[in-house]
């Protein structure tokens, strides 16, 4: 069926006027976007789905989350028959979030489930948080994280808090593709919605105190300065810390009013300095101790500190991780709650550093595939037998402990602040703090590449990207050479030297490759799965003995991970 033809089908009385005249526009001024809009159906993955809005079976819009809530419908009821099903739904500030949330809740009363709807915007992990607390079989949160205003999305959560793994993942796709537009039933009952708004927010931040802060030392003299980026968090997080007995909290004003435009950053994504910019002007003002940004859904954070010049500086997703885990886990051990049954979570992307870490408090590290929906498999797998202690990813996300099951920036930044203060009571800094650290496990140090390549040309071009990475794949990088290939794909572990292929088949398949070279650099290469571009995770290592030593290593990591990029051609 050619895309024109894909097109028409969108004319009938299926769909709303709107819709209908939205796609006769598109096919009577011949748009581009008419290729784009129709030429695939909008994928419903194992992180649910997430594109543009617009008309059409590749965009985001009334009828295709109305076909991906109905086959969640559908899956529910074949779960729990004879059952009240209750769905917790939860949506950030982007453009029609608000009206795509209403439009879900109704589609679930329609089909006889109870929905617990969020009155205004509200951070992923509350919804998280929300779905064990009031023993909801399903959860669902309307956000396209970071991406650009135009997109939004969709990801639905189990009824342990944690985004959907298998054998529901694949089961619910299934019945999402099963449906057909014109069996939806938008028809909603709104007797069968439950609202809920700051009562639930005060359940979330006590239970963030809770699990996520450990002693009460210099909380009155350390000064933050928070910017939500126009996202859900400011209903948290100046809350949150103002409850935790922080005294100095400077919010910049201009950001914390929730806007799906995003109107004072290019992008709202807290990995990228230019989204704290504002935060770090006015952080000159009130000569703060630390800076801290959350992204629209409230789950990831970035984190900036005084350097060894007193200047602010963005810590990188491993190194704000290697903090928290390592004042986590020692603060454990003081406590004597150790016992060689814990464990953390970690990413095959993220830094190999928390094998260190782990192995140092006498901890397992266990290790999945990109997204936090892995290590919340982790924890129930484990539920019963190994106690969870906190998790995170490269992606400037962390856990603080099992109550929310997926990344979580309000308990992360209780934390953060509670080691800043520590530190300035104790005459340090943060960032001295990591240099303490990396004396004990090794000095990491990383650096990202993201290839954008937009449209069916770049998704084809990302395929052969990693057909080649594949069939051809480097020898030597930056002057070591490469000693094991991990094919995720595959499921095989390559040893160079030995020239044996091992099976790898702990961690389930995806299309992900690594490379090791025998100076212990590591490469990562995988196609995002929520937006168009190849991602190159580069980490390099070296020994530290001091902190007079650590801007001599710093600059020779980054040239080394210079020459890694120039040896790729990613330049």
């Amino acid at each position: 069926m050619t895309t024109l033809e894909k097109a028409k089908l969108w004319l009938n009385d299926t769909f709303d006027k709107e819709t209908r005249d939205a796609v006769q526009l598109l096919i009577d001024s011949n748009s581009p976007d008419l290729e784009d809009s129709f030429y695939r159906e909008l994928e419903f993955g194992t992180g649910g789905m997430r594109g543009i809005m617009g008309v059409g079976t590749n965009r985001l819009n009334k009828y295709t989350l109305g076909q991906a809530t109905q086959g969640l419908a559908n899956y529910l009821h074949q779960q729990f028959p004879n059952q009240e099903i209750k769905v917790a739904i939860a949506y950030d500030v982007r453009n029609n979030s608000k009206e795509f949330g209403k439009m879900v809740a109704d589609v679930l009363t329609a089909n006889g489930i109870k929905v617990l709807l969020f009155k205004n915007h509200r951070p992923t992990p509350e919804l998280s948080f929300t779905v064990r607390d009031k023993q909801c079989n399903a959860g669902i949160v309307l956000t396209a994280s970071h991406n650009p205003p135009e997109y939004n999305g969709y990801k639905v959560y189990w009824n342990d808090g944690a985004q959907i793994v298998p054998p529901h993942d694949e089961a619910i796709i299934k019945e999402v593709y099963s449906v057909a537009f014109d069996t939806i039933k938008f028809d909603g009952n709104d007797d069968l919605i439950q609202w809920i708004g700051e009562e639930q927010d005060d359940v979330y931040i006590d239970a963030c105190i809770a699990n996520s802060t450990y002693q009460d030392v210099g909380k009155g003299n350390l000064n933050i300065v928070f910017t939500s980026i126009h996202g859900t968090t400011y209903t948290t997080v100046p809350k949150a810390l103002e409850k935790a007995g922080f005294k100095k909290v400077d919010l910049v004003k201009e950001q914390m009013i929730p806007s799906g435009n995003f109107p004072t950053v290019d992008s709202p994504n807290p990995e990228e300095p230019a989204a704290l910019s504002m935060a770090m002007d006015l952080a000159k003002i009130t000569n703060a101790d630390i800076v801290i940004g959350t992204d629209p859904d409230g789950d990831r954070l970035g984190i900036a500190v005084r350097n060894l010049d007193g200047e602010m500086q963005l810590l990188n997703g491993n190194q704000t991780n290697t903090i928290l885990t390592y004042y986590i886990l020692n603060e454990w051990r003081k406590q004597g709650k150790i016992t060689g049954k814990e464990f953390i979570g970690s990413t095959i992307v993220t830094s190999d550093i928390f094998f260190d870490i782990a192995q140092k408090f006498g901890v397992d590290c266990k290790v999945g595939l990109t997204g936090f929906k892995w290590i919340g498999k982790m924890i129930r797998d484990f539920e019963g037998k190994e106690k969870f202690v906190c998790g995170g990813e490269e992606s400037f996300g962390f856990m603080t402990g099992d109550f929310v099951r997926d990344k979580d920036s309000c308990g992360s930044i209780l934390l953060a602040c509670e080691i800043a203060a520590w530190c300035k009571a104790n005459s340090r800094t943060m960032y001295q703090y990591l240099i303490e650290i990396y004396q004990e496990t090794g000095m990491y140090y990383e650096g990202l590449v993201n290839l954008v390549r937009k449209g069916r040309d770049g998704a084809e071009e990302i395929q052969n990207m990693m057909k080649n990475f594949r069939e051809n794949p480097p020898k030597v990088i930056a002057g070591s050479p490469v000693e094991e290939i991990k094919d995720f794909k595959e499921q095989t572990n390559f040893v160079v030297s030995a020239n044996q292929k091992n099976v790898m088949d702990d961690i389930p398949t995806s299309n992900v490759l690594i490379y090791y070279t025998q100076d212990g650099t590591k490469i990562c290469v995988r196609p995002s799965g929520t937006e168009p571009k190849i991602k190159f995770y580069i980490s390099v290592k070296d020994s530290i003995q001091s902190e007079a030593e650590f801007s001599e290593k710093l600059v020779a990591l980054n040239e080394k991970i210079e020459e890694v990029k120039r040896d790729l051609q990613l330049n």
